[in-house]
């Protein structure tokens, strides 16, 4: 499919449009009162599972390798995961699976775009 000018601004104005929407109804209807106790138990999770949400398609069908999964990749995650459940710090995680991306891209064994 091939979107004129018009047609791309008109989608990214109404996704916008939308996600305002969204975040309102949320937002201005709740306004200042509180949230009761199992709704904010609740919402503390959200960052964990936004996160591999957003990474898992890298991870597991990278677009460099026309979506085959990686060993590289997979050693690198597990590299991060394992570092973040010994150290139950994010800071290690990163550290570690960026070592072995490193180490593997210096070696060959991971796929680069380029």
């Amino acid at each position: 499919m091939n979107y004129g000018s018009f047609e791309i601004w008109a989608i990214i104005l109404l996704i916008g449009i939308g996600t305002l929407v969204l975040r309102y109804s949320f937002l201005g209807i709740i306004g200042s009162r509180a949230l009761p106790e199992w709704v904010l138990r609740h919402l503390r999770y959200t960052p964990v599972a936004v996160i591999p949400g957003l990474m898992a398609p890298l991870i597991f069908f990278p677009p460099v390798t026309d979506g085959e999964t990686d060993p590289g990749r997979l050693a690198v995650a597990a590299a991060a995961l394992g570092a973040g459940v010994v150290t139950r710090s994010p800071i290690w995680a990163i550290v570690a699976g960026l070592a072995v991306a490193v180490l593997l891209s210096l070696t060959n064994g991971l796929a680069m775009p380029g």
